[in-house]
């Protein structure tokens, strides 16, 4: 149990990094692009003159940005990303740098220099980002050294030592994130693996105990029902009139009991997917390889109604289609699935999940299917919205009223 919990843990992990990654990504660029934004803005109005004398500065600006935008469309290809950045790293020093001997250090060059070594060191591998880090610290420390205001040498080292050590850890962090991250695609593809190995045993094991029953039913009450026919037919032919009539009766008897028997194996044959037992392994099996959460309560009397084999596959491939729809078009990979048998004269099942926005739905082809399966196996199919989620609805009239009344015409025979 335990270590089946930590599997589980280990997969919902690596599937919650793989759904977000592109996510993470998006968000990851805006920031980036804000924070840069904000402290660019910042940088060139702490000149004295005004953006309209210095349309060289407003020019490199738009160069910047233009290679900051395509950059990320080159993330795969180091070396062109590499050079882009270079030349949006060198850009920054010329454009900041200071309009006179007589001005003020301008603090805002030093936090855009940070936020493009965090930048090199998000996107770059160890020693291009190193290299980038050097040259935005060469660029930091010119100014002071052909003679234009700038901080101190030492103040400029101190930070760079500083700012590196942060981003070491954070390196160090971010590439043990990526190992860790490997691990769990291979524990989760021998997972998946393992599911399967275990879903495929499970069902031969089914079908070899099905088989064997009805090899056994077939053996054994087949044969023995039918020699019971041939001996009351044989005992009917050397009666009277009066002994003849009830024989009769008691050889339709046997030969319905025959009849049910055969339909029985013939049913046991079958390899038909249905039943309540069939829905919970679909519900394992989504969990393990979809990565769809799933919330499955059954009340009272839900497993032990008498549904027939046909309304038994309308029930699963109604929960069937529904989770397919829910991993198709939900943003939302979670469902919460009901089964109910009120009072024991319905049998009533709902899926249920999280529905964003106001948007119409409109029924396909699968949705429409459904809806004639269930009533086809004389149930009812509801599908709407409540409280922001998308519901499908389903009840089914049990057969234990039908049930009772052969009971009784049984009991009335004897």
């Amino acid at each position: 149990m335990i270590a089946e919990r930590l599997i589980r843990r280990t997969v919902g992990r690596a599937a919650w990094f793989r759904t977000k990654e592109g996510d993470r990504e998006m968000r990851s660029f805006w920031i980036w692009l804000l924070l840069l934004g904000l402290t660019w803005i910042f940088a060139l109005d702490h000149f004295t003159a005004a953006l309209t004398e210095m349309p060289l500065r407003i020019l490199g600006t738009a160069v910047f940005f233009a290679l900051f935008f395509l950059a990320p469309l080159f993330r795969k290809k180091q070396g062109i990303f590499l050079l882009l950045f270079i030349a949006a790293a060198v850009l920054a020093v010329v454009v900041l740098w200071p309009e006179s001997a007589d001005a003020e250090a301008n603090p805002y060059s030093l936090l855009i220099y940070s936020i493009l070594a965090g930048k090199a060191v998000y996107r770059l591998s160890a020693r291009p980002a190193a290299g980038v880090g050097v040259l935005l610290f060469s660029g930091a420390l010119a100014p002071g050294i052909a003679g234009y205001p700038s901080f101190s040498p030492v103040f400029v080292s101190v930070y760079a030592v500083v700012l590196g050590a942060a981003f070491a850890v954070y390196r160090s962090i971010s590439v043990r994130e990526e190992e860790l991250t490997v691990r769990n695609e291979a524990l989760l593809s021998e997972y998946r693996k393992m599911k399967r190995r275990i879903a495929t045993d499970e069902k031969l094991a089914r079908e070899e105990e099905r088989a064997q029953i009805a090899r056994d039913i077939h053996d054994s009450v087949g044969h023995k029902l039918t020699a019971l026919l041939m001996q009351l037919e044989v005992f009917r032919m050397q009666t009277d009139k009066k002994t003849k009539e009830r024989l009769h009766g008691l050889k339709m008897l046997a030969k319905e009991s025959l009849e049910e028997t055969r339909s029985a194996v013939k049913t046991l044959k079958q390899d038909d997917a249905g039943g309540l037992s069939a829905v919970i392994s679909l519900i394992r099996k989504l969990e393990a390889e979809s990565f769809i959460r799933i919330e499955f309560s059954v009340k009272h009397g839900a497993f032990s109604a008498p549904l027939s084999n046909e309304q038994a596959i309308a029930v699963y491939r109604a929960v069937q289609e529904a989770l397919t729809n829910i991993m198709r078009h939900s943003d939302v990979k979670e469902a919460e699935i009901l089964f109910e048998a009120p009072a024991g004269s319905i049998f009533y099942f709902e899926v249920s999940n999280p529905a964003s926005g106001d948007m119409p739905f409109q029924e396909g082809f699968g949705l429409a299917a459904m809806r004639e399966r269930m009533e086809y196996a004389g149930g009812q199919l509801d599908i709407f919205r409540r409280n922001e989620r998308f519901v499908i609805r389903g009840k089914l009239p049990l057969l234990q009223k039908k049930r009772r009344e052969v009971s009784n015409d049984s009991d009335s025979f004897g």
